[in-house]
């Protein structure tokens, strides 16, 4: 299944780019979730019409406070949809999924209609009866037919769809080139960039030496450095999971392994090229490191170019995706991505109200105008805010969909693809794109980071000894699951 996963995703993604290369190219406020059932029937007037509750849609997938210009585009979608929904009250309430809160807010009540999560976590989700079976109203619109069927089996349980795709991502690695530049490392306008980790490793030392910048940043804060890490396994020949049936054995301490972990050790006491603590790097950190030229290299996909540019100042022609290098055991991205889910308390209409606004958005299996407008509204406000305007990851496998997206690329483009066409065009090969491991997979990233938190603080750490721990702790959360 992993295998046809990825090849389907390859086989859309092969369409997606060669369409568009041929053509050039937050507020939080909570309130108590109200429901639209009409209230008991009184004895009025025959004259008098019956009161009903204002639907609220609560959309965890409002814009966090920073992005005011991100915001001011949601404000006209929400204008377009009361056009049409004057009994729906839209209320922003921006939600970020974290493992360690979920429960909690789940248990209590208090998720908005919708919101997004990562897809290693849907499955937990069904599961724990957190979020709300959608099928019959995906049916209803058509939209379960028009869903990559890989994903829709991610976002599935026994027939049933808990979920919707977002989009979807391939890791690469990100480059600033103003650092590029004053290494010299420059040619008509395009990076000499790493094909190998031994590579990435001497460029890294030529960036440092030339500039004083870090050659690269790597997460060792949280889960995030355990899951960028599984990637250079990979790359060394690990297969971190191994599958018995319904069961996970852990298969963190093989020697291809620990070869990954000494390579990142490394990166920090052989060539010195990482930030000054990577212990204190997460996801957002890594980015602004790199936009700000703290840093020049980043791992990192293709559905976070706004980090480093918008939200951290790198001009857009500044910025590189290329193919994450290759290693002794092969050349692999990982791929995965974000689903739209919903309140395990959200009604059918409060649900219905959501994806009628995923539709405004341009996020939806459908081309009306109002759908089409949104696409633009997004290119444009790419194009205003130094934001590369890229091919999107297909989630969606209707053809129409699919060009329309294209035609809205070529309309907007803002950047020289040269910069990006390496990495998209590594990703049409058969076996690039891999899918991150099954079983606890948050968990495993948990053990992964601590490992490499141990080689990074310290000199004399042990790789082989600290994966064997790794190894045991996983197992026991395995197998206690």
């Amino acid at each position: 299944m992993k295998r046809f996963f990825s090849l389907l995703l390859f086989a859309i993604l092969i369409s997606v780019v060669f369409s568009s290369c041929s053509d050039t190219g937050t507020s939080s406020t909570e309130s108590t979730t109200t429901t639209s059932e009409p209230s008991q029937q009184t004895t009025a007037a025959p004259n008098t019409t019956e009161a009903v509750a204002k639907i609220q849609l609560k959309l965890g997938i409002w814009p966090e406070d920073s992005l005011t210009d991100e915001i001011k585009m949601h404000e006209d979608f929400v204008k377009t949809f009361n056009t049409t929904h004057p009994d729906v009250e839209v209320v922003p309430s921006y939600y970020k999924y974290a493992t360690d809160t979920f429960v909690s807010r789940a248990e209590s009540g208090t998720l908005p209609t919708i919101f997004e999560s990562w897809y290693t976590e849907p499955q937990k989700l069904i599961k724990g009866g957190f979020v709300k079976d959608i099928t019959d109203l995906l049916k209803a619109r058509g939209w379960d037919t028009a869903m990559n069927p890989d994903i829709r089996d991610l976002l599935s349980k026994d027939g049933r769809i808990y979920g919707l795709p977002r989009d979807g991502y391939a890791l690469g690695l990100m480059l600033n080139l103003e650092l590029f530049e004053q290494a010299g490392l420059m040619e008509d306008g395009l990076p000499k960039y790493p094909k190998t980790w031994d590579e990435l490793a001497e460029t890294a030392k030529a960036i440092k030496d030339a500039t004083g910048s870090a050659g690269i940043c790597l997460l060792a804060k949280d889960n995030a450095g355990g899951w960028h890490f599984s990637n250079i396994a990979w790359a060394f020949g690990a297969q971190l999971v191994l599958e018995d049936g319904d069961k996970f054995k852990a298969n963190l301490n093989t020697p291809e392994a620990i070869a990954a972990l000494q390579f990142v050790k490394d990166l920090k006491w052989k060539y010195d090229v990482l930030t000054a603590d990577p212990t204190n790097e997460d996801w957002g950190t890594g980015f602004a490191q790199l936009g700000t030229g703290v840093a020049a290299m980043y791992i990192a996909a293709n559905d976070a170019v706004n980090q480093p540019t918008y939200l951290n100042g790198l001009p857009v022609d500044k910025l590189a995706l290329i193919p994450l290098p290759a290693g002794p055991g092969g050349q692999y991205s990982l791929s995965g991505g974000t689903p739209y889910m919903f309140a395990n308390n959200a009604t059918d209409d409060e649900v219905n109200a959501a994806l009628d606004y995923l539709e405004i958005m341009g996020k939806a299996p459908v081309l009306t105008q109002d759908a089409i407008d949104g696409m633009n509204k997004d290119a444009q406000y790419r194009v205003d805010n130094g934001i590369p305007v890229i091919p999107r990851f297909p989630c969606w496998i209707n053809q129409d969909i699919i060009d329309a997206e294209n035609k809205v690329l070529s309309e907007h483009e803002n950047i020289d693809m040269r910069l990006y066409n390496d990495y998209f065009n590594i990703l049409k090969k058969p076996g690039n794109l891999h899918l991150e491991e099954p079983g606890l997979t948050q968990d495993m990233y948990a053990e992964l980071t601590k490992a490499l938190q141990a080689v990074i603080t310290d000199q004399n750490a042990d790789p082989a000894a600290l994966m064997k721990t790794a190894n045991d702790n996983y197992q026991a959360i395995l197998d206690a699951n």
